[in-house]
């Protein structure tokens, strides 16, 4: 990497639909821009991914398939490199995943259940020695027949994951072991039902989780007491304006490192929502909306520095980068590469 470079930044994608895997890119420390600077399809739709969390250049990424498996990769150079073979993880359709205490945990979609795979001491994951399986359903008779896990977090202070269910309108939490860094069942958080819940962001001060739905076009605001493990709901807020033509699934939230703002991205619409933080972090109100310079935004990002965010849009094929006006919230397009089935997109920090 050059000296303009302000890290790397990594994309996946769907290879069922045209995406060339895993792509990586250096990131312009003046404007943001991504320069492509390698790919590797050796996974077959690496539709999320996660960095190590102990600072070892390595890449976790699931297979979204319905033998769902993990991968990890050694990022080093300009091309992703696949670490030993893919593991199953013993579900289905994993949708995201999430490093945790020694752990990568996956969140299966298809068969409704979190994975926990153990990471050797080159950081590549076994076999899972634990699945755990969420249980009930929901109103909507073509989304909620049973439950499908669509994304799984740690909490900011690491004894707990959060684990959040489509299916079943509700978030599953965990307690993380302090021995073993294993999560065993703490508890579920019912949010009203159809709402299908599908990510959630935690506001910076660890009090406050963001949930966003996508059967319906709102955020449900939760309090979080990361003491007991337990998550309130409190509100519910609209992310897109009356009258919106259209239906909308939402798909990603994300907090500015300030807490001051929260945007959200709606498929369908084709939007990223910005919404304003109060004091509380309770009471979200909904700005403005912007296209999000493509079609069907599936996921968004803030880059380390917190001044630029990233949409990467699937159904266009491509990751647009905004400006965010620091004053007001709103995210103005500065740029776009092109990625076929974009999924999600992630980054390093920059080298020091």
């Amino acid at each position: 990497m050059g000296d303009n470079s302000a890290g790397r930044a990594f994309i996946g994608s769907f290879t069922s639909a045209g995406g060339r895997g895993i792509i990586a890119a250096d990131v312009d420390a003046e404007t943001g821009a991504l320069t492509e600077t390698g790919a590797s399809d050796t996974v077959a739709d690496p539709s999320y991914l996660a960095l190590a969390t102990d600072g070892r250049p390595v890449l976790y990424a699931v297979s979204e398939t319905e033998d769902g498996a993990v991968a990890a990769f050694d990022v080093r150079d300009g091309t992703p490199r696949q670490l030993g073979a893919r593991v199953p993880v013993d579900g289905a359709s994993p949708t995201h995943l999430a490093v945790v205490a020694g752990h990568v945990l996956t969140a299966n979609y298809g068969s409704g259940s979190v994975s926990v795979l153990p990471l050797d001491e080159d950081g590549v994951p076994d076999a899972p020695t634990a699945v755990l399986r969420h249980e009930g359903s929901g109103p909507d008779p073509d989304r909620q027949l049973g439950p499908h896990a669509h994304q799984v977090l740690p909490d900011p202070s690491g004894r707990w994951t959060l684990a959040v269910d489509l299916g079943t309108d509700s978030v599953w939490i965990s307690a993380v072991d302090p021995a073993t860094g294993e999560p065993a069942p703490h508890g579920e958080t019912a949010l009203r039902p159809g709402t299908g819940p599908r990510h959630l962001a935690f506001h910076p001060s660890g009090g406050h989780v963001y949930v966003l739905n996508e059967l319906v076009p709102t955020l449900t605001v939760c309090r979080w007491d990361p003491e007991r493990g337990l998550l309130e709901p409190v509100g519910e807020t609209s992310v897109l304006p009356d009258g919106a033509a259209g239906p909308a699934y939402p798909s990603e939230v994300v907090v500015s490192h300030d807490g001051r703002w929260l945007w959200a991205a709606n498929r369908g619409h084709d939007s990223i929502a910005v919404l304003a933080l109060d004091g509380s972090g309770e009471r979200p109100e909904l700005v403005t909306t912007v296209p999000c310079g493509g079609h069907w935004p599936r996921d968004l990002a803030l880059d380390p520095t917190g001044r630029r965010l990233y949409a990467a849009n699937e159904r266009s094929g491509d990751v647009t980068w905004f400006d965010i006006d620091p004053d007001t919230g709103v995210p103005h397009k500065a740029g776009s590469l092109a990625a076929p089935a974009a999924s999600c997109v992630i980054f390093t920090r920059p080298p020091r």
